[in-house]
């Protein structure tokens, strides 16, 4: 089935007091709403979220909600996930109803599990996440795609920006930095989506090509994109400036080169490379808001979870906190 992901922003909720659970139920009942939910299903994600956050207030010693609207195969979704910076939790005992290390009740992980149609938890000495994924009227419609793009502190709208689509047994992915911050930095990046959205499968250097012209006269900035193709697992890649990019399996790490340049300003060549053999293999795009010294490998078993579990840690432990940080997860193939 043809999806679009129309680059999704992530609202990203403190939850440091009592007052801010409230906080972050709203905000997921008003997401839901916003993405189709009924009034069943919108108290779901109220439920969810309202659960999260009081576990992270309580076990988590503080810690954010991350919310993002989801495409699923043929409905709409939101995800709900719980970050902190705890002593963790034991996976396997605090799914069991009556459970608690904190004199609760012991039902909130349990009954999460049961309101999301995906569930997954992390949990090691650097802190726990948890996420929580919802769809529609409970459709099994989940896909192996996670994204989060957030505006440094301080500004309303990043300057960071992706689209992806996946039509005809294809993969395509653009990820985009606009120069600077805040709306002009928004405006390039907007520039360059609009064009890729155009033409979405289109050779990933003629694309580039395509977003250069659209993004002269703005500020510019970095962008990558990526093709995928289902039937020979073959990937291909073109990137010019300072976007991330790198293909993840149980073997190590491999990372895609751009070149140099500025899209929207100047740069010398775009060119697609080939990387055959690409199926099951995690695929990782970033904006220089993240810290590129990192490695799944430092945390054993997290290369084969959820994207989205993958997508918080990273943003978690890696970003550097003075940028706009969008990361990309895709598992390809399925």
């Amino acid at each position: 089935m043809d999806l679009t992901w129309a680059g999704f922003g992530t609202q990203r909720i403190a939850v440091e007091d009592s007052s801010q659970v409230g906080q972050a139920r709203r905000a997921a009942h008003s997401l839901a709403e916003q993405v189709g939910f009924d009034a069943t299903d919108a108290g779901r994600a109220a439920l969810v979220a309202t659960e999260l956050a009081t576990n992270v207030l309580r076990h988590g010693r503080g810690g954010h909600l991350h919310l993002t609207e989801l495409a699923g195969d043929g409905v709409r979704g939101l995800e709900v996930c719980a970050v902190d910076r705890g002593p963790g939790f034991d996976h396997a005992a605090c799914r069991v109803d009556g459970y608690s290390t904190g004199g609760t009740q012991g039902t909130g992980l349990g009954a999460i599990e049961r309101q999301a149609q995906v569930f997954d938890t992390w949990s090691d000495a650097r802190g726990a996440v948890v996420v929580a994924r919802l769809y529609a009227g409970g459709a099994r419609a989940d896909v192996p795609f996670a994204a989060r793009c957030m505006p440094m502190s301080g500004e309303t709208v990043a300057g960071d920006a992706w689209y992806a689509v996946r039509r005809d047994g294809r993969l395509s992915v653009v990820v985009i930095d606009g120069l600077g911050h805040g709306p002009i930095a928004n405006e390039a990046a907007n520039a360059g989506i609009a064009a890729f959205a155009g033409a979405p499968m289109s050779d990933p250097a003629a694309t580039i090509a395509r977003m250069h012209a659209a993004m002269s006269g703005t500020r510019g900035g970095a962008a990558a994109v990526v093709g995928y193709e289902e039937a020979s697992a073959g990937l291909a890649f073109c990137g010019i400036g300072n976007i991330g990019a790198t293909l993840v399996d149980l073997a190590g790490t491999r990372g895609l080169a751009s070149h140099a340049g500025i899209v929207g300003g100047q740069y010398r060549r775009a060119q697609t490379f080939d990387f055959p053999d690409s199926r099951g293999k995690l695929l990782v795009l970033y904006s220089d808001g993240l810290q590129s010294r990192w490695s799944l490998q430092a945390f054993p078993g997290l290369v084969m979870r959820h994207p989205a579990t993958i997508a918080a840690i990273l943003m978690r432990d890696f970003d550097r906190g003075r940028d706009d940080t969008t990361v990309l997860v895709v598992r390809l193939g399925g």
